[in-house]
């Protein structure tokens, strides 16, 4: 069992309450072979919502007090995303689970890559704020593309 984005497995849960479905992420989720988190909602953001970017770092520095998370209309809604980690991470940990596919870009699943927090669209390297919790508790995590190559689809 692994863990995936619940966008990536087909729920309209990003931030403007559309999906990023990937059918074969999606097919695992169909065959009981992974379960799907959303650390945003988690957290208590709703469905949709405004669109937020990490400010100052990455996820790293949001866990060390060096960077926020904030929407495009100013508000702080780092401790909602860092919150949403938490509750991710215990649900994966009841089910055993140490290996994930997250959205890669998300300021709280990215794992490559994210936007610079300017909302220009600009991408920078970086993780987001749950893949770097996860990371520090030893959790795998590859993005849905890192994903895809490896199961050579």
């Amino acid at each position: 069992m692994i863990g995936v984005s619940a966008c990536l497995g087909g729920c309209p849960v990003r931030f403007d309450g559309r999906d990023q479905r990937v059918v074969e992420i999606e097919q695992l989720v169909k065959q009981q072979e992974a379960i799907m988190i959303c650390p945003e909602v988690l957290g208590g953001l709703p469905i949709p919502r405004d669109p937020a970017e990490i400010i100052g770092g990455d996820g790293f520095a949001v866990w060390h007090g060096e960077a926020k998370v904030v929407t495009n209309k100013g508000a702080d809604v780092t401790e909602a995303f860092k919150n949403g980690s938490i509750r991710a991470y215990q649900k994966l940990k009841e089910k055993g689970i140490d290996t994930l596919i997250l959205k890669e870009k998300s300021p709280s699943c990215g794992s490559q890559w994210i936007y610079d927090g300017t909302f220009s669209g600009t991408k920078i390297k970086g993780v987001g704020v749950a893949t770097a919790y996860f990371l520090n508790q030893g959790i795998k995590v590859y993005s849905e593309s890192q994903w895809l190559k490896r199961e050579g689809k």
